[in-house]
């Protein structure tokens, strides 16, 4: 297989409990995801990533594919290399299960660079429009070298101003592309990095472990899942699309 895409689901979250099973007017987080995948790829490529036995009867109910993995895993992105641990692919696309409104473009694009860069770690970002994202320590923010690959990123407002103002900044978006090698030896770690825990942004990691990371412009329409005001978000979202 050329390329899997993994979409990580664990069932404990300390801000939102069970977050991959929130109802978002008729369907689960998770599934909305999935659903999201299957715009773009076949279903033989997509496969949902759980660390729990609820989840997975709750995919299974509902004709996703899933496959279970080890609870300890330290990260989403641990979880995916216990996934390719066992299907063999060239690369990994790893979609968070909490963007379920996220642009199934993106993953098309997020596919392209990997074709394009071989060997590469590829995550997306889009510019920030407003000062509540900025501030916000639920958002990542990225800041990029000249030739486009990330230089660093945090959840403090960063690229920072002499006078504390907002003037412009852009966020992760959480669709990432994976060699494998590079999964792997990622996922080698028994524990997470100085600065990845610190942060608790994982992508950290790989700026840690020496590789690179190639950044491209994604889409804007991914909502982030992290608290019941989130939900909210999407929920109003789902709303608006469907009139």
């Amino acid at each position: 297989m050329e390329f899997l895409v993994v979409i990580p689901a664990r069932l404990k979250s300390t801000r939102l409990p069970e977050k991959p099973l929130v109802d978002l007017c008729g369907q689960s987080m998770i599934e909305r995801t999935y659903r999201q995948c299957l715009k773009a790829l076949p279903e033989e490529q997509v496969v949902v990533a759980t660390d729990h036995p609820k989840i997975f009867h709750h995919c299974t109910e509902r004709g996703m594919r899933v496959l279970m993995t080890p609870e300890n895993c330290l990260t989403g992105t641990d979880r995916v290399a216990a996934v390719a641990s066992e299907i063999d692919a060239k690369f990994y696309v790893n979609v968070q299960g909490d963007e379920p409104l996220f642009n199934p473009e993106d993953i098309t694009q997020t596919v392209e660079a990997a074709r394009n860069h071989p060997g590469e770690v590829i995550n997306g970002f889009a510019p920030i429009s407003d000062e509540h994202s900025y501030r916000s320590t639920s958002v990542p923010k990225v800041v990029l070298r000249p030739d486009g690959r990330l230089l660093y990123m945090s959840r403090s407002p960063i690229p920072g101003h002499k006078q504390n103002e907002f003037h412009k900044a852009w966020r992760q978006i959480c669709v990432y592309a994976f060699p494998k090698m590079a999964l792997m030896d990622f996922a080698s770690r028994s524990q997470k990095t100085p600065l990845e825990s610190l942060e608790d942004i994982e992508i950290l990691r790989f700026l840690e472990m020496g590789y690179e990371v190639r950044m491209i412009e994604l889409s804007q329409d991914s909502i982030a899942v992290d608290t019941p005001e989130d939900v909210e978000r999407v929920i109003a979202e789902i709303k608006r699309r469907d009139q």
